[in-house]
């Protein structure tokens, strides 16, 4: 059964909570009253975020957050930190997350996302530490028969490697608590994080060309990239242009420490979808990250990207019933909050 108690005497480990979700979920958590460790090999992150967390939670609260970097991949750094802190449970952000570069390097994929989560649960299991959230994605449902998606809607074939990482995790997860009815896993199937920090001091800062939509719309309206690339026009939805489901990443993060509140006590399996429960098109971001910077963003179309679906938006009923959860922000401050975040940060965490 799960050991989580209150706050204030619970231990989380985060892995890779220095990245995009990971960094926001842990300001959520260290608010809370929760000790945290960060381990994070900074792959995709930059360490300076941890700066921005003390700023934004205060020294008191920063005083409960240590991190170590590492890889996940690592049993013995691994064990060193459960060896360490008395963990009572993982939320596991680790791996890599571009759906286009994924098709371009499933090897790569595989390899790190598979092999990260194999070697973080036998080092759970061997030290008695049964709780786990995983940062699963609307990506297992593949390409849907209708919408919205519910947790009940199947698990279609993936359109990437991406995907299939995400569908096969969530499988060994399941499977662990069939082989071991202590276990007690959470699921939580995001839609698509956007936004950042409202007070513009965390956000979204990939390194390199942006794979995902915002980041990339927000280096354009801030110079850094001379217009968007809107990948498909011919999709069967209102203007052409792929629908989804966005997500404030302060939501998201909320999500989390809902669900590891809910946890407490229990064991088993359970699955949240993580959205809004609407739909907005590639040219609908454009227009309200416009209207949010102020200006008119540039933009061409480019064939379809392999691995994408036409459409997807979440039915997320059960997350507010169940976890007392739901998202709060809309698109417009979605937007208001990414801009707010590169336009004080235009090359991200680097001065």
């Amino acid at each position: 059964m799960s050991e989580i108690a209150e706050a204030s005497h619970t231990c989380v480990l985060v892995t890779g909570g220095c990245g995009f979700i990971g960094s926001h979920t842990v300001v959520c958590l260290l608010q809370r009253g929760y000790e945290v460790v960060i381990v994070d090999d900074l792959s995709n992150a930059n360490e300076k975020v941890l700066d921005r967390i003390d700023q934004i939670v205060g020294e008191d609260a920063a005083e409960r957050l240590t991190f170590v970097r590492a890889d996940v991949a690592n049993k013995q750094a691994l064990t060193a930190v459960f060896d360490e802190f008395d963990i009572k449970a993982v939320i596991h952000f680790a791996g890599f997350k571009a759906v286009g570069e994924s098709v371009e390097k499933p090897i790569e994929y595989y390899s790190n996302n598979i092999g990260n989560t194999l070697a973080l649960v036998d080092v759970m299991r061997n030290h008695d530490c049964k709780s786990i959230i995983f940062s699963s994605s609307a990506t297992v449902y593949g390409d849907p028969d209708e919408l919205p998606l519910t947790e009940e809607s199947p698990k279609k074939p993936a359109t990437n490697p991406y995907g299939w990482t995400k569908w096969m995790i969530e499988e060994m997860l399941r499977s662990l608590t069939i082989a071991d009815p202590e276990w007690n896993v959470v699921l939580l199937r995001y839609f698509n994080p956007i936004g950042a920090h409202p007070s513009g001091l965390m956000g979204e800062d990939p390194k390199g060309i942006p794979n995902n939509l915002l980041p990339y719309v927000a280096q354009v309206a801030v110079g850094r990239r001379d217009c968007v690339h809107v990948f498909g026009n011919d999709y069967d939805t209102p203007d052409g242009t792929g629908v989804r489901d966005y997500i404030h990443v302060m939501d998201l993060a909320e999500g989390h420490a809902a669900a590891l509140d809910w946890m407490a006590g229990r064991s088993g399996c359970e699955v949240f979808n993580l959205g809004t429960g609407n739909g907005t098109s590639v040219l609908e971001i454009i227009k309200a990250f416009s209207e949010a910077c102020g200006k008119d963003l540039p933009y061409v179309v480019e064939p379809r990207r392999a691995g994408d679906v036409t459409a997807n938006w979440a039915d997320c009923t059960k997350a507010r019933l169940e976890l007392g959860w739901e998202a709060k922000y809309g698109i417009a401050e979605m937007c208001r909050d990414s801009w707010n975040w590169q336009s004080h940060n235009p090359n991200g965490y680097e001065e």
